[in-house]
């Protein structure tokens, strides 16, 4: 069975042309998705749809073996507590925590004991080279740290699928080198991603398949070893981002 299938799926906001026109797109367990475009293509309302933070108007939504388009607010919750991390641009680490708190939180938040949560989040934080920072803040850490702590943070209760928002876009050189080898090594350990970003580096090195938003379209383009299994005529995006 398909992680993702997205199967008709149409969005649309007030009275402009669709975010998103009858996409039908399907990845498997174990791919890496990179999803390109520029700014205004569709890429974070697909993200959206396929974390259950938005519906669409017409269409169907499946995720590990979730229908997402008729959830109500507290399934969607509950379904992104199961089975998707999150991974965004600016981090979104609360600041008055400290690291060791932030990265607990999705799983007290899921109903997982407090000693297995601090357990877990050792493990987490040793595996990403951040165990000497457990008690930091994340004010005192680096941009490439704190990209690895919320890496952490998504990667808690075991999510069966990573979604990334740019998780390189605030980052410097050097520090996006951590995060692009980081995101590799987790698709090489199995874990399925999608990655939404204007990095072409990232895409080249993490990606096994890149979906390109062009005029409109989601273009499949192969990328490693993996060709792309979806045709340029079954994914339709709109140039309006939402």
């Amino acid at each position: 069975m398909p992680v993702i299938e997205l199967n008709g799926v149409s969005r649309r906001y007030d009275e402009g042309p669709p975010a998103l026109d009858d996409v039908t797109l399907t990845v498997a367990a174990g791919e890496a998705i990179a999803v390109l475009g520029p700014s205004g293509s569709g890429k974070s309302t697909l993200l959206n749809l396929i974390a259950g933070l938005d519906r669409p108007d017409a269409g169907t939504v499946t995720v590990a073996g979730v229908r997402l388009d008729g959830l109500g607010e507290a399934a969607s919750a509950r379904y992104r507590r199961a089975h998707v991390g999150m991974i965004f641009q600016f981090f979104n680490l609360l600041d008055d925590l400290t690291v060791t708190d932030n990265v607990v939180l999705p799983a007290l938040l899921a109903g997982m004991s407090r000693a297995d949560a601090h357990r877990r989040c050792a493990s987490l934080l040793e595996s990403l080279g951040l165990a000497r920072h457990a008690k930091a803040y994340p004010g005192r850490l680096s941009g490439g740290q704190r990209q690895r702590v919320a890496v952490a943070r998504a990667l808690m209760n075991r999510p069966t699928l990573l979604l990334a928002d740019e998780p390189t876009g605030a980052l410097d050189s050097a520090s996006g080198d951590d995060v692009r080898k980081l995101l590799a090594d987790l698709n090489a350990e199995g874990q399925t991603l999608v990655l939404v970003t204007h990095d072409e580096t990232l895409a080249a090195r993490c990606a096994t398949r890149t979906l390109r938003l062009v005029d409109g379209h989601v273009m499949g383009t192969p990328t490693g070893a993996v060709a792309s299994k979806t045709p340029a005529s079954e994914a339709v995006v709109s140039e309006v981002d939402r």
